[in-house]
């Protein structure tokens, strides 16, 4: 493992284009997990860099947040449901709690093939060692995840809530 691939040494990862091509690019509100070099590929009218969870997110929001510390990603994930309106990337941890509370809140979840992400300089990295999801919330976050399966991105998921059985 590389000095940057090791375990917290950075949380400038970067999501590689071809996610974003296969939600067919759609046109974000917000990048509220910006990272400090936004690439010309992700389509947002404003990037929050820092103060991201005690700042009011606006409209369509994209979040790839940090996942540098353990269980961090449940307070992202927390303000990004409250929000309803977006689509997030994290890691696909699914006996981790954060990952059975966000399912409950999630209309729509896509496991992707293992995504590796872009270092600053638009390198390829070698992390993460775990598969990727990307969640959706709201009817705009739902068509970019069927639009990113229709391009063959990965399996989607619905969770079953009481009210279908």
């Amino acid at each position: 493992m590389s000095h940057w691939e090791a375990s917290g040494k950075s949380d400038q990862w970067y999501t590689p284009k071809y996610i974003f091509d296969a939600m067919r690019n759609p046109r974000f509100d917000m990048d509220v997990a910006a990272p400090m070099l936004i690439p010309a590929y992700i389509n947002a009218r404003k990037w929050l860099w820092k103060d991201s969870l005690e700042t009011p997110w606006e409209g369509f929001v994209w979040m790839n947040p940090p996942f540098g510390k353990k269980n961090s990603v449940a307070e992202w994930l927390d303000k990004f449901f409250k929000h309803g309106d977006g689509v997030a990337l994290t890691a696909d941890r699914t006996s981790a709690p954060w990952f059975r509370e966000a399912w409950k809140n999630a209309d729509l979840v896509l496991f992707l093939p293992k995504v590796r992400f872009l270092r600053p300089n638009g390198e390829q990295g070698k992390q993460p060692s775990n598969g990727t999801a990307l969640w959706a919330k709201g009817e705009k976050g739902r068509e970019c995840l069927y639009r990113a399966r229709s391009n063959g991105l990965g399996i989607l998921a619905a969770p079953v809530r009481e009210y279908d059985l």
